[in-house]
């Protein structure tokens, strides 16, 4: 159910009114995002992430977080997974957004490993079962230790998958292809491996991934689904080509902490607006106009 090309979809937001401060306020802009899923469907994209780290989903309110997902289910009307970003690093707040993203429709929830409290595996274990535990859609772990500064180990991977049948899958960003391959090797034939950086989407590809939750799809979509496509066709020269001819392209949008990069690209093509919530700020110059030759350079500028 979870394969191919699976966008990791930004959190467009709009300047409008005063706050209580008096200055301008950032909103979610709903039909900014309505039209960025239609050009994510429509470049063949076949699933949709909001509320992940692209999202911005540390700085969107509760109430944000829902309405995103609920927009994004809105919009999809089921034509692609829609996969909802519903960790925390609270197990409580990670199961109302989670109860919350089924009641909405949701195909299935993206769980990050908690973050700041650094739990012990076991402390992982339970945590992911107890969400688990609490609803009936498919769950899909997220390791990314750069990040959360905690490794979900394959063997505690594997315990999982075995002891809860609905999580099915993990979006892994270690960059460690031989922890993934433990994972592949632990794991259930039919748990699924989804590449978390796209620039090894290939490699996990090679040793029994299913696909991606991309960040560099915000901006080629239909590249990325390409990629895939090509590598489950078994044209392994196209796949290749196309490997390498995003590379520099993803380089360029990790350039900054994500989704700073991605978002001035996409303001830059006027895919949406670049506003970010503090604390991520504008990139640098020098960086944007390093983003700006590879936009050039690839042939969307």
């Amino acid at each position: 159910m979870f394969k191919g090309s699976i966008v990791a979809i930004v959190t467009p937001f709009s300047t409008k009114g005063g706050s209580a401060s008096g200055g301008k306020k950032s909103v979610v802009d709903e039909k900014g995002l309505r039209d960025l899923i239609e050009f994510q469907i429509k470049n063949g994209s076949s699933g949709i992430v909001p509320c992940g780290t692209t999202g911005e989903s540390a700085t969107l309110s509760f109430e944000e977080h829902d309405r995103v997902i609920e927009v994004a289910i809105e919009q999809v009307k089921k034509r692609v997974p829609v996969i909802a970003g519903t960790g925390s690093n609270s197990t409580e707040e990670a199961i109302m957004l989670t109860k919350h993203a089924q009641k909405a429709g949701a195909d299935a929830s993206l769980q990050v490993s908690p973050y700041y409290n650094r739990p012990t595996q076991r402390g992982l274990y339970e945590h992911f079962k107890a969400i688990a535990n609490s609803v009936k859609i498919p769950i899909i772990l997220y390791n990314i230790a750069s990040r959360t500064g905690v490794n979900i180990e394959p063997e505690t991977i594997a315990k999982l998958a075995l002891d809860c049948s609905n999580i099915v899958g993990v979006k892994e960003a270690s960059g460690n292809l031989d922890q993934m391959s433990r994972v592949k090797q632990l794991c259930p034939p039919d748990f699924q491996l989804l590449s978390g950086d796209d620039s090894l989407t290939l490699p996990v590809l090679s040793i029994g991934g299913t696909g991606v939750i991309s960040v560099v799809a915000n901006i080629v979509p239909k590249d990325v689904a390409d990629l895939v496509s090509a590598f489950e066709k078994g044209n392994i020269e196209k796949t290749r080509q196309l490997h390498y001819k995003l590379l520099p392209l993803i380089k360029a949008v990790f350039l900054e902490t994500n989704p700073i990069p991605i978002k001035t690209a996409m303001g830059l093509l006027g895919l949406c607006g670049p506003d970010l919530r503090l604390p991520m700020c504008a990139m640098s110059t020098e960086n944007e106009e390093k983003l700006k030759k590879a936009l050039k350079d690839y042939g969307l500028l």
